[in-house]
């Protein structure tokens, strides 16, 4: 990246003062929203997950329960205060997490579809019995998690995530201390999420109208929209033996008609009819989009060059677009991803040191440092009770006590395993690219990540058999944490708050997000046809999740086979050289971000919706409402759009419950 940043990031980069007060934002607001988020808004992004992909309900729905609660307030005489609403965020992200956005316990409807897949066996993989019960189990005992078979595994995942939002106050807050106080790093990101809850807890007036209109004219478009989308292909199929989808869910595949060795051959070909990636496209980066929408072209244009070239064999006519995915995946993109990858990771690093270069040739003309090592330290290590700071080695005593713990786990469940690789995990590996990662946040507004760090780690083990691959490894990236724990600060709010809100959720979560996983198990297999998007999809992921388990199985292994070290190179050398020619041609790197992701390993459909909606926010809405009220409006409107599906998903899931619970059918 040139030393001058890219323009869109500059457009984020609006400075906030911290404030000098700092309060509680947990109340009785947030209990409420503990159980309005758990038995409304749980059953319907599961729901909506499972039906469609995507994240659900996780970002509209902080829109919504914030709006809805300050809704409720005003009626009451009251208003929200901006720590209140930070709260609300926090708890909703919490609330709709997990495998399916609906909380930690849809994770387990993915281990027991890998459980049932002929797929992975046929990999000669086996899911543990402590992540999921056995097939036999599930067939004699049917579609319930309320057997002494899941008993393990329930707990087993419980007990990872008590762990986790323990750990989640250890490392990242450390680093938040290290990063913000100590080297007080701006952070350029973090006034994005600050300001919007600012915005939203300014006083009832104008403000208030036509954000109401946006979510008004949002929701009638999510409402339209998912009544023929969801609501009709889920009424029809609790009612009749097939459902009616008016419009193809997911996707409408042409792979098999298309792409033929004449045309298009090895080329996964694809429409979407989703109004939701358009209204993605207008809110990602504009050029990260382009970047994607370029990709595509280049793929379209490489993979008949490939195959004619000898290098994509796999493939083979009248494969549907998953498998033609995977094929392309290990005869080339694999490895060409791994090579472009390391490519984003060196060129995401020099921000760093360029920035460490002109910190430190700046102190020297001065002569001086800014702030003394004994006033850094004194910031980092001292806690401040009036802002309601956590102590830093409290912070550091947590992140040793759950990683040993961790640790301690795995040597339990995976005695076959070399400890040493654990210790290297936790306190080498993860500290280090944890801080890089915060570095990098608290500079540029971004992350890196190594590619195949622990896929490498487990090969050069010596480690045999697929049980590691399901353990919970001690490697993790705590730099992300360090700017939410930054959006804390600039909103003036104390962290004892979040402590009390994750009292509160994390067993609301934990007991919705079980009864709500059975009860849609219940309705149909899944994957299945009526879930369109896991029937689908999910073989795919299983399919990448086979194959990169077999780098430690006996004998030949398939993923080993397709690592290509020359194709890494050049994907290694075309993301160089392209970020050179991006950089001396002074345009946004966001260009080559976006044509990973737009390289082999996406559908065609989702980004020329996505195109679509990149075009008209640029061309005609920001020109007409200008960028910071584009966003402002369009935010508003994406949260509204969200609420409408989410409505009729959840109506769905009603009488689709409601239907099979009066019929005698078998489960």
């Amino acid at each position: 990246m040139s030393q001058e940043q890219d323009r869109e990031i500059q457009q984020f980069r609006d400075l906030m003062e911290v404030p000098d007060q700092f309060e509680s934002g947990f109340g009785w607001k947030t209990v409420v929203g503990a159980v309005f988020l758990g038995f409304l808004m749980v059953p319907g992004s599961i729901y909506l997950s499972l039906f469609m992909g995507g994240a659900g309900l996780n970002t509209a729905a902080r829109w919504v329960t914030v709006i809805l609660f300050a809704e409720v307030a005003k009626r009451s005489m009251t208003s929200l205060r901006k720590q209140e609403i930070f709260v609300l965020f926090y708890m909703t992200g919490l609330a709709l997490g997990g495998q399916l956005h609906g909380g930690v316990m849809t994770s387990l409807v993915w281990q027991q579809a890998m459980a049932m897949s002929d797929t992975l066996a046929s990999f000669g993989i086996e899911v543990p019995w402590w992540v999921a019960a056995s097939r036999e189990s599930i067939e004699a005992n049917g579609r319930t998690f309320f057997t002494r078979e899941w008993g393990v595994p329930i707990l087993f995942l419980l007990g990872g995530f008590i762990i986790g939002r323990i750990d989640g106050f250890g490392l990242g807050y450390a680093l938040f201390r290290l990063t913000s106080h100590g080297e007080r790093l701006p952070f350029p990101m973090a006034p994005v999420g600050a300001m919007g809850i600012t915005a939203l807890a300014e006083e009832h007036g104008k403000t208030e109208r036509w954000r109401w209109r946006c979510f008004s004219i949002g929701g009638v478009l999510g409402l339209g929209f998912g009544a023929i989308y969801i609501g009709i292909p889920t009424v029809t199929g609790a009612f009749l033996p097939t459902q009616i989808e008016l419009i193809p869910i997911p996707w409408l595949d042409l792979t098999p008609e298309l792409s033929t060795k004449e045309h298009f051959p090895a080329t996964a070909l694809n429409l979407q009819f989703d109004l939701g990636a358009v209204l993605i496209g207008m809110m990602l980066p504009f050029w990260a989009v382009v970047g994607g929408f370029v990709g595509l072209v280049i793929t379209l244009i490489l993979n008949p060059i490939l195959y004619h070239e000898g290098m994509l064999t796999t493939w083979q006519p009248e494969m549907n677009l998953v498998r033609t995915l995977y094929s392309n995946s290990i005869d080339f993109y694999l490895s060409f991803g791994i090579g472009l990858s390391l490519a984003i990771l060196v060129m995401s690093l020099m921000p760093l040191f360029f920035a460490l270069y002109r910190r430190k040739k700046k102190r020297d003309e001065l002569d001086e440092d800014e702030r003394t090592l004994k006033q850094a330290l004194h910031d980092v290590l001292v806690r401040n009770p009036s802002r309601g700071d956590l102590s830093f080695f409290v912070a550091v005593c947590i992140y040793l006590c759950s990683t040993f713990l961790y640790i301690w786990v795995c040597t339990l469940i995976v005695p076959n395993f070399p400890w040493p690789f654990f210790l290297g995990f936790a306190f080498l590996y993860t500290p280090i690219m944890s801080y890089i990662n915060a570095k990098l946040e608290g500079m540029v507004g971004q992350t890196v990540q190594i590619p195949l760090v622990r896929e490498a780690a487990f090969i050069f083990s010596g480690a045999s058999g697929s049980e590691i691959w399901f353990a919970p490894i001690p490697i993790n990236d705590y730099g992300g944490g360090a700017r939410q724990f930054r959006e804390m600060e600039l909103v003036g709010t104390r962290v004892s708050s979040l402590i009390k809100t994750e009292l509160i959720v994390v067993p609301v979560v934990v007991i919705t997000s079980l009864i709500f996983s059975e009860f849609i198990w219940r309705m149909a297999p899944i994957p299945s046809e009526v879930f369109p998007y896991t029937h689908e999809f999910w073989e795919l992921m299983i399919l990448n999740f086979g194959l990169t388990a077999t780098a430690t199985s006996e004998g030949a292994s398939p993923f080993m086979d397709a690592i290509k070290f020359d194709v890494i190179s050049w994907g290694l050398g075309m993301g160089l050289v392209g970020f050179m020619v991006l950089s001396f041609l002074n345009l946004p790197t966001f260009l080559i971000y976006g044509a990973v992701r737009g390289l082999g390993q996406t559908t065609p459909g989702g980004l020329l919706l996505e195109m679509l909606g990149a075009i008209v926010g640029r061309v005609y809405l920001q020109n007409k409402l200008g960028h910071k009220k584009y966003k402002s409006y369009l935010a508003v409107l994406v949260a509204g759009y969200g609420a409408g599906m989410g409505l009729v998903g959840m109506l769905g899931v009603a009488v689709a419950l409601i239907a099979k619970s009066t019929t005698g059918t078998s489960y």
